[in-house]
């Protein structure tokens, strides 16, 4: 499966900051200093119903987690799955009577051309679960041969037992993770589990659904936390430098996922660090497909907003925060890119180092994108009422908003 174009990204002078960053498994903020090359693991889209401004938000913000690391001119290994095979994508392809396939394959297109169009750098590996399975059987087996995994009427099921440090990421007590198991996708009320929250890795085939060669599994389809593992495991290795996601994989997905790979290699941590973006919501609650209060980056470009302005909108929350989608939020942000571009439009202005400075600073703790943003306009506002004498200014500005907060002005 393929990514979508990378835009450019400029250099500045200089160098950016280390990022200090809000990691979910210790609940406060950690220095990260990664090597020469930064590994981050971002988990990708479900494509029945691509890309609302939830989802935007949450990639807006592992992109600024690049940005800081490329500004330190380290390289970034970057890599995102699609699961392309899943209940929620088989139910909505019912639904509407389409292929299963089909629909994964359109609605992953139209997320490649949002990505594009709001300039998101691309991963370097871009993932589909389908593509995986072959690299899923061979862990599934050998987490069952080693009695981390037990078989329950031809489906096989993940034991939590087997790993020591399962609780770690979400910290949870057992009620709160029945309860968000049997919200997000899990079956703690069958009957025969060791545990109510043990995770499904391999579904035996049903009819009228896909399977898949499961060799020893026997025929059928993998579970959600095993496709990430396959991947991150395959591209990245163990202890990457992020594991990343929205708020809601923190239990059960992010909490699985790291149990699986730490019972199957005996290291840990999966991750080093835990990182979510908050919700966004619309009309009181939270932006999601099942309850379909969803405003789409597609329809919003269809429209005419621009793309900037769209990603102006998201960089005005911090990225772990949760917050409410309005018209007042997108006016505020095209309002703010037209102030911008006017600035940067004159031959000359303010000096500008400072400005790179503060937002370096900005981002590099905790990536507050709204203090940035706040910089820049400090900086317009200047131009604007005094402008200067500096000519090298308005495109050093141009240059620093492109690079780190990904706005093309």
């Amino acid at each position: 499966m393929h990514a979508w174009p990378a835009s450019e990204v400029p250099a500045l002078p200089g160098k950016g900051r280390d990022l200090r960053i809000h990691d979910t498994a210790t609940g406060g903020l950690v220095d990260l200093a990664p090597g020469p090359v930064a590994r981050i693991y971002v988990c990708g889209i479900t494509p029945y119903d691509a890309t609302h401004m939830g989802h935007a938000a949450t990639y807006n913000a592992f992109d600024l987690v690049q940005r800081v690391w490329l500004d330190t001119k380290r390289q970034v290994h970057y890599v995102q799955n699609v699961t392309d095979i899943d209940d929620p994508l088989l139910e909505r392809a019912v639904r509407d009577g389409h292929d299963w396939s089909a629909l994964a394959e359109r609605e992953t297109a139209l997320f490649r051309e949002d990505m594009t169009a709001l300039r998101m750098l691309p991963p370097r590996e871009y993932i589909g679960a389908v593509e995986s399975i072959p690299s899923i059987v061979p862990l599934v087996e050998r987490l069952r041969d080693a009695g981390a995994a037990y078989e329950l009427d031809g489906d096989v099921y993940f034991s939590v037992e087997a790993d020591p440090h399962f609780g770690e990421v979400s910290r949870l007590d057992a009620e709160a993770m029945r309860l968000l198991s049997a919200e997000r996708g899990g079956d703690p009320e069958r009957p025969g589990k060791k545990n109510p929250i043990d995770p499904l890795l391999w579904q035996a085939a049903r009819d009228g659904e896909p399977r898949w060669d499961g060799a020893s599994l026997g025929p059928g389809r993998p579970g959600w936390h095993i496709e990430c593992v396959a991947i991150a495991l395959d591209h990245l290795g163990m202890g990457f430098d992020i594991q990343g996601g929205g708020s809601d994989l923190v239990f059960p997905h992010h909490e699985m996922g790291a149990s699986h790979a730490q019972a199957l290699t005996g290291e840990h941590p999966f991750a080093r660090t835990y990182v979510h973006a908050g919700m966004v919501g619309l009309h009181g609650e939270k932006m999601s497909k099942s309850r379909g209060n969803l405003v789409f980056v597609s329809a919003l470009r269809r429209d005419g907003v621009d793309p900037a302005a769209i990603r102006l909108a998201l960089l005005s929350h911090h990225y772990r925060a949760d917050w409410e989608w309005t018209d007042q939020v997108l006016q505020d942000a095209v309002d703010r890119l037209a102030r911008w571009r006017s600035a940067v439009s004159r031959p000359d202005g303010p000096s500008a180092d400072a400005l790179v400075e503060e937002v370096r600073e900005a981002l590099a703790q905790d990536l507050d994108a709204p203090a940035a943003l706040a910089a820049v306009d400090r900086w317009a506002a200047l131009q604007h009422t005094e402008g200067g004498t500096d000519e090298g200014a308005p495109g050093l500005v141009s240059r620093a908003v492109d690079a780190l907060l990904g706005v093309a002005l």
